[in-house]
C-alpha cells in the first residue's frame, strides 16, 4: 500500500476468476479422466464435439474480439485466466491458435476490410482458424512456405487448431501473415503424432494455394512477433494450470496412500517435494499475469521480455512438477488408470511449442543485447 493508504492489489479481477472457475467447474463435470483416455484414443468424437461447444457457450471465442466486431473486447489476462483452467482440466479443445492467436493477428494485422470481414464471424462461431507461426520462429530444414502471385506453396510444421477449422492462418520466415482456406484444393492437412492427445498439432502443405494476406503484415514483422509473444504466454499460462493440477493431485494422493500405517504424507521426503512444487509454482501465476498485463499496456520490448520469461520459467518449473508429482504417487503415477500422464503430457508438449526454453531465452538474450 502507498503512503496515502491506497491498497495495490495484482492478481485476477473477479470477472476473470468468475469465467476460469466456469471453465474448471465444466471440465471437472463433463471431462473426467474417463473422458480424457476415451477422446485420447480417438473413440470419443462426439464427446469431444460436446466439450467444446459447453467451452465455448461460456464466450470464449468473443474474449479478444472487440466490442465493435461483436466482441467481449476484453485483454489477454481474461484469455490467461481461461488458459489456466484448460490446463488444470487438460481441455481437449482449439483455444491458444482459434481464439487468441488469430482474433489478435487479424486485430493487429488486418485492414478494415479483413477485420469486419473474419472478426464478427469468430465472435458468432461461424469460422475457426488453425494457426501455424513455427515457420516466424525457426523453420525446419525441410519446411518453409514461398510467397509469390498470391499463391502459397510449401510446408508449415506444429499448425495448431488446425481440425476442422474453416481458414488455416500462417506465417513465413519474414513475419509476413497469410489465410487460407482450409477447403481449397491444394491444401494437404496430416495430423502429426505427438505424445499430447488432448490436442491436436498438424502439418499443412500447401500447392498454389490462393492466399490473402493481412494488409499490414507485408512489410512489416513486428505484428508476427506480437502474435508469437501471445501464444507464448496462453502456453505458459495452460503449463501452470496443468502444473497447480499435478500438485493437488499429488498432495491429495499423499494424504490418503498409507505406508507402515502412516500416510506417506507424513514422511519428511514427500512433505519436502510437495512443498518444493507449491513453493515453485506460486512466483509462476504473478509472472503470467504480469505478462498478459504487459502484452495489452507496456511497449513491445517491455511485454517481449515478459513473454519470453513466462514461457521459459514456467516449462521449466513444469517439467520439474511432473517428474516429482509423477514420484510422488510411486508407482501409481505411471499407470493409465491413474491418468495423471495427460498432465505430464500436456506440460511436455507446451514447452516445445512456438518455441523451447533454449530458444526463448536466445531471444531474451538479444532483446537484452546481451549477446552481441
Amino acid at each position: 500500500s502507498s503512503s496515502r493508504g491506497l491498497k495495490m492489489y495484482f492478481g485476477l479481477s473477479e470477472e476473470q476468476e468468475s469465467i476460469q472457475d466456469f471453465v474448471k467447474k465444466f471440465l471437472a463435470d463433463n471431462s473426467t479422466v474417463d473422458e480424457i483416455r476415451k477422446i485420447a484414443n480417438g473413440e470419443g468424437e462426439e464427446l469431444e464435439k460436446n466439450i467444446f461447444e459447453g467451452i465455448l457457450s461460456l464466450g470464449i471465442n468473443t474474449l479478444l474480439i472487440p466490442e465493435k466486431h461483436n466482441g467481449l473486447g476484453a485483454g489477454l489476462l481474461h484469455a490467461v485466466a481461461v488458459a489456466q483452467a484448460l490446463g488444470s482440466g487438460v481441455g481437449p479443445i482449439p483455444f491458444v491458435g482459434s481464439y487468441v492467436m488469430a482474433p489478435i493477428a487479424i486485430n493487429l494485422g488486418g485492414n478494415e476490410e479483413q477485420k469486419n470481414n473474419y472478426l464478427p464471424k469468430i465472435a458468432n462461431n461461424e469460422i475457426r482458424f488453425g494457426v501455424g507461426m513455427t515457420e516466424f520462429i525457426g523453420a525446419r530444414e525441410d519446411a518453409g512456405i514461398e510467397f509469390s502471385k498470391n499463391k502459397l506453396n510449401g510446408r508449415a510444421l506444429f499448425v495448431l487448431d488446425a481440425e476442422k477449422s474453416d481458414f488455416i492462418m500462417l506465417s513465413n520466415k519474414s513475419g509476413n501473415i497469410f489465410i487460407i482456406n482450409a477447403k481449397e484444393k491444394g491444401v494437404k492437412i496430416n495430423k502429426l503424432t505427438t505424445v499430447d492427445k488432448t490436442r491436436s498439432f498438424h502439418e499443412i502443405l500447401l500447392e498454389n494455394v490462393n492466399a490473402e494476406i493481412l494488409a499490414l503484415t507485408e512489410d512489416n514483422n513486428e505484428i508476427a512477433k506480437k502474435v508469437v509473444d501471445a501464444g507464448r504466454i496462453i502456453l505458459a499460462a495452460d503449463t501452470v494450470g496443468a502444473s497447480e493440477a499435478m500438485v493437488e493431485k499429488a498432495v491429495t494422493y499423499s494424504k490418503e496412500r498409507k505406508q507402515f500405517n502412516r500416510t506417506i504424507g507424513s514422511f519428511q521426503a514427500v512433505k519436502h517435494m510437495c512443498a518444493e512444487m507449491a513453493a515453485d509454482l506460486e512466483p509462476c501465476y504473478s509472472l503470467v499475469w504480469q505478462a498478459a498485463h504487459s502484452f495489452d499496456t507496456e511497449e513491445d520490448s517491455t511485454s517481449r521480455l515478459l513473454a519470453c520469461q513466462s514461457k521459459s520459467h514456467t516449462s521449466e518449473v513444469g517439467k520439474m512438477i511432473s517428474k516429482k508429482a509423477t514420484e510422488v504417487h510411486g508407482g501409481m503415477g505411471f499407470t493409465d488408470l491413474l491418468g495423471l500422464h495427460y498432465w505430464f503430457k500436456r506440460i511436455g508438449l507446451n514447452r516445445q511449442i512456438l518455441g523451447a526454453p533454449e530458444i526463448v531465452r536466445e531471444e531474451a538474450a538479444e532483446l537484452q543485447g546481451f549477446n552481441q
